[in-house]
């Protein structure tokens, strides 16, 4: 009886340690999708930003700032100009800023906007 019961309590012990482990490790996925999401609104907010940062420049400035930009940001606020703008009623300046920029790179952003989704949700 005696053996029984010690081997009914290490297997409880085992157990035990795996829903702890099991535990542990849902904690760390919470955690990593926790920073995860906390870094997309931060990304969301910097683009934001940046868009409307650029809406209150002359066209020439923006598209200047634009340029020098790597193409995925370039795209991502252009993006968020066009939500803004159809959020207010207004035109963006989006078009506009992709006719003043240089044809081949201007190409190239709209290339790649045809082929990545509006969002990765």
């Amino acid at each position: 009886r005696e053996a029984d019961i010690e081997a009914v309590e290490k297997q409880n012990e085992q157990v035990s340690a795996e829903l702890a482990e099991r535990e542990k490790n849902q904690e760390e996925r919470e955690k990593t999708f926790n920073q995860t999401v906390k870094r997309y609104d931060d990304k969301n907010i910097n683009v934001e930003q940046i868009a409307n940062n650029l809406n209150g420049m002359r066209p020439e400035a923006s598209v200047a700032i634009l340029v020098a930009m790597d193409d995925q940001t370039v795209i991502d606020v252009l993006r968020k100009v066009e939500e803004l703008a159809a959020a207010n009623g207004s035109s963006s300046m989006g078009s506009y800023w992709l006719s003043l920029m240089p044809s081949e790179r201007a190409a190239e952003i709209q290339r790649k906007m045809i082929s990545k989704p509006e969002s990765l949700d």
